[in-house]
């Protein structure tokens, strides 16, 4: 039984997270996210949406195997797990996950590989890494850090308490907050509409929050225009400019222009 699904429709794949009854992480999941990562980045696809069933998003790593594997296979096994969740987070798509119940440990450190997070109200995120004594191992730490500061993501990290979906929003790691039930519905209607944007210029943007992360603004100044200007030899930036452009002169307002995605 898969323990993670892929799915396309109009543009937007969807990934589930499906291993009740606590979405644990293990080698399957990670294959299986793995194998999703290679079918997005074959498709047609312009948006992800990662979201996952039953009762909570992730409850985190699946530990049961470990005290069995020696160094060198926890290390191939985790190694493995990051690069994984590397390349899903290096999607050169917009990347909206919707997270509900509990978000910890791997569950919350797939999460931040999201572009855009939406949670349920209930929701609560946490590093329990402490309570087993290790610490975030696929980069969770230093992720949330670079979106909230190194105070709260060193205070978290050292308490292993759940934190609240509003207090995150308050923080800037989660980007909207909205009734359990509604939760579905609004982050999907999101992913559609970015789906339906420029989807190049989207990669644009990531290529360049990535190399900002690493190297900050000087860096990202260095490689802006290596970046940018191959936009303007896309489809999608020669006819949004020329409607533009034929509406400025019509004194008209300018029109939605419909992005193909090219």
């Amino acid at each position: 039984m898969p323990h993670l699904t892929y799915s396309l429709d109009g543009g937007l794949a969807t990934v589930v997270l499906d291993n009740p009854p606590q979405n644990r992480i293990g080698r399957d999941m990670v294959d299986q996210l793995s194998a999703a990562v290679d079918a997005i980045a074959a498709s047609d696809a312009r948006a992800v949406l990662l979201r996952a069933e039953g009762p909570d998003f992730s409850f985190g790593g699946d530990i049961v195997p470990w005290p069995d594997w020696n160094r060198r296979q926890l290390r191939s096994a985790f190694e493995h797990y990051l690069f994984t969740f590397n390349r899903f987070e290096q999607l050169p798509l917009p990347v909206i996950a919707a997270v509900h119940g509990l978000c910890a440990g791997g569950g919350l450190e797939l999460a931040v590989r999201a572009d855009v997070i939406f949670a349920a109200e209930s929701a609560r995120f946490a590093h329990p890494e402490q309570t087993l004594g290790i610490v975030t191992l696929l980069g969770g730490v230093y992720r949330v850090a670079e979106r909230v500061g190194r105070a709260r993501a060193a205070e978290w990290a050292l308490t292993s308490e759940q934190i609240p979906a509003r207090v995150l929003a308050e923080a800037g790691l989660v980007n909207h907050v909205v009734p359990d039930g509604e939760l579905r519905s609004e982050a999907e209607a999101f992913a559609r509409k970015v789906a339906g944007g420029p989807t190049r210029a989207h990669a644009a943007h990531k290529a360049l929050l990535r190399t900002w992360a690493v190297g900050g603004v000087a860096a990202a100044d260095d490689v802006m225009f290596d970046v940018a200007l191959p936009l303007f030899d896309t489809g999608d930036v020669e006819g949004a400019l020329k409607s533009a452009v034929d509406a400025f002169h019509a004194g008209k307002p300018r029109p939605v222009y419909g992005f193909q995605g090219r």
